[in-house]
């Protein structure tokens, strides 16, 4: 396999911020604002966006990570351990959910993520931010906010590398 570099450290931070400044123009700053990422990665981009949103708002956002495997509907139905220890300490409902992932490709891992939300609580909106778009989709799933579309063909893939657990940001298209 061959690898592309197609956003670098320095397009990853522009993608985010723009992510971050299109959030602030949609719910007029921070308000009611939880930002939940998609572990694992989603998890350090949400806290990247939350920073920013800091910075330019003057507001802490808050912030929790969501493993939905149990969730997925290519598993077991294994609802009983939930993996929602820590999401649990937040109370979601009648809050403006972001959820955030780092690539969106069929919209199975968004669909499982929006029923692992369901579960803990009842949120008053959720929208959507994703790093990239690869497109492919198979469920009518679509991001509010995109970082960078990535047009792929089927076979190809994406690979996110976030400085906290690859120590790097870019993505890559691997061929």
């Amino acid at each position: 396999m061959t690898n592309k570099e197609v956003l670098d450290t320095a397009s990853l931070q522009r993608a985010l911020t723009r992510i971050t400044y299109e959030i602030i123009e949609r719910n007029k700053g921070g308000r009611n604002l939880v930002l939940v990422g998609i572990k694992t990665r989603g998890e350090y981009l949400a806290h990247r966006i939350a920073d920013r949103l800091e910075q330019l708002e003057g507001v802490q956002i808050p912030v929790m990570a969501i493993d939905i495997t149990n969730f997925r509907d290519d598993q077991p139905d294994h609802h009983e351990n939930l993996g929602l220890n820590e999401a649990e300490k937040l109370n979601i409902s009648e809050q403006n959910i972001v959820l955030i992932d780092d690539v969106l490709f069929t919209g199975r891992t968004i669909r499982a993520a929006l029923d692992a939300l369901i579960h803990i609580g009842r949120p008053k909106t959720i929208s959507l931010a994703v790093l990239v778009d690869r497109g492919h989709r198979e469920l009518p799933i679509r991001a509010d906010f995109v970082g960078k579309n990535i047009p792929t063909a089927q076979n190809e893939k994406i690979k996110v590398f976030v400085q906290e657990i690859d120590g790097k940001d870019s993505v890559e298209i691997l061929h």
